[in-house]
């Protein structure tokens, strides 16, 4: 329960950020939308090449030492952002955040719960996102009344003081590792399905395709859902308050999840869960047309990124040895991080020159491609699938 509210404050007040502040930085500024969000981008940047550091880190040291220094770095990144008035300070404070957004956001939190619990830490991973599945629909709301009653500097002041609550939170996680045994010495109690070096290779290569897919789209949302939102026609406060069920149909996923995914096999949700995203971008493109529509878009986004979420974690743990979990995983989610850095400016660029629907669109391509690359992945290592196949 602490490590859930410790997401539910870190993705709020870190990678939530943008979307609840950035139109006021921009026109406060005098800076276009795409240099507001190259910010956004460069902490992005910073959690790839950040990413196998973090996840061997955490790995050896665990996480509540990782999240720590994380929650930390958002104060001081929050801070700096606040009184950002050139592009050295900006970019800076960004560079902070996105070392902190690694340090503390669901990946550092799985691999730490993985070094704590093993195999048994999908229970577990499930349970921490239904907290952090709300972030957007607390702190969307919050920071647009903050931004409104003090302005978007103040804000970001409040929400440094609010960064410090995840330190205590943190901390009461245990500091032992699984069976308290060296990495080297303790024994798989799972056998990976990916186990020869050429299974590892396409499931990683695949695993990887798929998260820097999803990734891509969770950070364009992020940054762009709202203006999307009002893009179609919809009023800003509107625009703001369709967009929260984004984080409800990430939290009533999740439970669900909770509930019964225990039962399926991780490779099946994650290709079911893809199936649904197409669905929500396609209800997306009627949202000028109808507000239920763009409620329906908001919601089954939610609901599909929430369960993407969790299954980027535990797909891992069917698929490879849970004993290097960080340190490998790590390697495979840099480049969903480096390639969603230019989310933000990519989403920016195409709504500009092709609106709202082009962005949709774009994002509807790509959501095709994730759910082909999901359906492969589940066709070479689901449940009774035949390692043969995998190799070749």
């Amino acid at each position: 329960m602490c490590l859930g509210f410790a997401q539910l404050v870190s993705w709020g007040v870190a990678y939530y950020l943008i979307g609840a502040f950035g139109p006021s930085i921009a026109a406060d500024l005098g800076w276009s939308a795409g240099k507001v969000y190259a910010g956004f981008a460069t902490g992005l940047l910073i959690m790839g090449l950040a990413s196998q550091f973090v996840g061997r880190a955490v790995d050896m040291w665990g996480g509540r030492l990782a999240l720590s220094v994380g929650a930390l770095l958002i104060c001081c990144g929050c801070i700096a952002l606040s009184v950002a008035d050139d592009e050295w300070i900006y970019f800076g404070a960004w560079l902070l955040l996105g070392l902190a957004m690694r340090l503390t956001l669901y990946d550092a939190a799985f691999a730490a719960l993985v070094r704590i619990g093993g195999p048994g830490a999908r229970g577990p991973m499930s349970q921490i996102t239904l907290l952090g599945g709300l972030a957007s629909t607390v702190f969307w709301p919050l920071g647009n009344f903050l931004d409104q009653q003090l302005g978007w500097r103040a804000a970001l002041l409040v929400y440094a003081a609010i960064a410090l609550t995840i330190i205590p939170l943190v901390l009461q996680l245990p500091v032992h590792r699984h069976g308290d045994i060296s990495v080297e010495r303790k024994p798989a109690l799972v056998e990976p399905r990916a186990a020869g070096r050429r299974e590892l290779l396409v499931a990683g290569g695949l695993y990887a395709l798929i998260s820097t897919l999803m990734n891509f789209l969770n950070v364009g949302m992020s940054s762009h859902m709202i203006v999307i939102l009002s893009g179609l026609g919809l009023a800003m406060t509107t625009s703001v308050w369709v967009s929260t069920l984004r984080g409800i149909g990430q939290s009533l996923a999740r439970l669900a999840e909770v509930m019964f995914g225990a039962k399926l096999d991780p490779l099946l949700v994650n290709m079911l869960t893809c199936l649904l995203m197409p669905c929500g971008f396609i209800a997306g493109l009627f949202g000028g047309l109808s507000t239920s529509a763009a409620l329906a878009f908001a919601f089954i986004f939610g609901v599909s990124n929430g369960i993407v979420t969790i299954t980027r974690g535990t797909l891992p743990l069917v698929l490879f040895d849970h004993r290097t979990y960080g340190n490998f995983v790590g390697r495979l989610l840099a480049p969903s991080f480096v390639v969603s850095a230019s989310a933000p400016l990519v989403y920016a660029w195409v709504s500009e020159h092709f609106g709202a629907q082009g962005a949709l669109l774009m994002s509807l391509a790509i959501a095709v491609v994730a759910l082909v690359a999901s359906g492969v992945l589940l066709r070479l290592f689901g449940v009774g699938a035949s390692p043969r196949q995998a190799a070749g």
